[in-house]
């Protein structure tokens, strides 16, 4: 695709219609690509991600504020942290294909930076700053509840699986949940952890990421979705 009609697909992928067309090339343009291509420095999403970041701050603490009423400060901030951390970022940016969209060098392009967890949440905050540029606070809140503030039981079961999992295994089991790395592979820049998160000798799911920390949560995320699908938790 030409970037044009990278622009174009993206507007019609998220359903709205950018008014000024660069700003959205600007947001899918990573680094890498405006290095590759001798761009002034400042061409390229890092500015959009600092004022996404800023706009999506307000608006999920807003949406947490109004929804847990007895929630103290404290645990206002924690969880507020945990929605918009880098892997739930990333989770949001997935399931609207952001990567497909972006404008990668070659190089970052080729060690897999379109499926690269920070790529992918820093673009799809720049996203978020761009539309609060281009189509104002409102239309950058409702991106923000339709994408990444919607589903938020199925996120929060993503997000906190760790815990969630330990919890659900301390209450059914004696034995000790652990996570066994089994295999890890690629060079630095590029690294892929397989890790099994087992009960004892019991394997409950294997789980994939860049680093052994995504694994884990990859591998306890699968261990709830089986569990839930067996009816071992609610």
């Amino acid at each position: 695709m030409t970037t044009n009609e990278t622009v174009f697909s993206f507007e019609q992928k998220i359903g709205f219609t950018f008014k000024k067309k660069d700003t959205l090339k600007q947001a899918l343009t990573h680094s890498s690509y405006s290095n590759e291509k001798r761009y002034d420095k400042l061409k390229n999403n890092e500015r959009l991600e600092f004022l996404g970041d800023a706009v999506l701050e307000l608006v999920s603490s807003e949406f947490i504020f109004g929804e847990h009423k007895e929630m103290q400060e404290g645990e206002l901030t924690r969880l507020r942290a945990s929605m918009v951390c880098e892997p739930t970022l990333a989770l949001c940016a997935r399931e609207i294909k952001l990567g497909d969209y972006l404008l990668l060098g070659k190089g970052e392009d080729a060690t897999g930076g379109r499926d690269r967890d920070s790529i992918l949440s820093d673009a799809l905050e720049a996203v978020i700053g761009a539309i609060f540029l281009d189509g104002g606070f409102t239309s950058a809140k409702e991106f923000i509840h339709k994408y990444i503030l919607n589903d938020i039981e199925h996120k929060k079961l993503f997000y906190d699986s760790k815990t969630i999992l330990q919890e659900v295994i301390q209450g059914e089991s004696k034995e000790t949940l652990g996570y066994e790395l089994v295999s890890e592979e690629g060079p630095d820049h590029n690294k892929k952890f397989t890790v099994v998160a087992k009960v004892g000798t019991e394997e409950l799911a294997t789980g994939i990421g860049r680093t052994k920390k995504a694994a884990e949560q990859n591998a306890a995320y699968k261990a709830l979705l089986k569990l839930k699908e067996s009816g071992r938790m609610n």
